[in-house]
């Protein structure tokens, strides 16, 4: 057995894999659980998902955190969350952790952005089902896991190949179990910093990375009127910009930025880039 093959398997044994049955009843876009009490909220689930009541109860309390702290606003978006099984997408020795707050090591160097994070980040784009969405970062798949619940457009790209195999082979074993909205996520193994130039234009974007600029190409894969969330700055200092592409009659393209957390500073993993076939340095200038 190769490296990469015991580095994949030794970070595969580290996954949290809830025991749970099929999911019971169809996927529905029409569907969505009660969202003013964590009883009905837990029965509704079970009935509709199948899902672990201890995980349930867990999210619908961190929903109400959402809510309050203004991290979570609208109804397809609180929606999304509610529906995407978080424990999912943890390590095992997290999992029992997997609705607080913060940040959380997966392996291979990178993280599992915290759900005030993705919840906020996800809720500025303002998703509507038939846009189409890029996701810079697969890393867990937690957040492409959301957004397929908002859209069944979802482009995702990971740079680190064993991470993307492993992540790969999560959504397999959940769309088998009958999560079926997650076959709407398609993804490729590459370097982010490019976008997927083939699957261009994008109604949204979304970068989970940190990085000292707006990639370009990302800019320019992004549609007039189009929305970016990306965290912008030095390491230690970054920023979550809302990009907004105007374009005017005169063809001219303005954008137009602002801060998501109003000066607030959250710290994402690097932008990484690939030379040649090896993940090496960053992107940031």
């Amino acid at each position: 057995m190769n490296r990469r093959s015991l580095l994949l398997g030794s970070a595969a044994a580290l996954l949290a894999s809830p025991a749970r049955a099929a999911v019971p009843k169809p996927y529905d876009w029409a569907a969505a659980p009660p969202m003013d009490s964590r009883e009905a909220f837990v029965a509704w689930m079970q009935a509709n998902r199948g899902e672990d009541p201890k995980f349930l109860g867990r999210r619908y309390d961190k929903f109400l955190d959402l809510v309050k702290l203004q991290d979570l606003w609208d109804a397809p978006t609180k929606r999304a969350y509610l529906m995407t099984p978080r424990e999912e997408f943890v390590t095992a020795k997290n999992i029992e952790k997997a609705y607080q707050t913060h940040f959380m090591d997966i392996g291979f160097g990178v993280t599992i952005t915290g759900p005030h994070s993705v919840c906020r980040m996800t809720n500025v784009l303002e998703i509507s089902r038939g846009d189409k969405v890029l996701e810079i970062g697969n890393g867990s798949g937690y957040q492409s896991a959301v957004l397929s619940n908002l859209t069944d457009k979802v482009w995702t790209i990971e740079i680190i190949k064993p991470l993307f195999e492993r992540t790969g082979a999560i959504y397999d074993r959940l769309i088998k179990a009958g999560y079926s909205e997650f076959a709407a996520i398609t993804r490729k193994n590459a370097d982010g910093y490019y976008g997927w130039e083939e699957a261009a234009p994008f109604n949204k974007i979304i970068v989970t990375c940190g990085i000292d600029h707006v990639p370009p190409p990302l800019l320019q894969q992004l549609k007039p009127g189009g929305l970016m969330v990306i965290p912008v700055g030095p390491p230690g200092a970054q920023h979550v910009l809302k990009i907004v592409k105007e374009v005017g009659e005169d063809k001219a393209i303005k954008v137009v930025r602002s801060d998501i957390y109003k000066g607030a500073i959250v710290n994402f993993v690097p932008f990484t880039k690939l030379v040649g076939e090896v993940v090496k340095g960053t992107h940031s200038n």
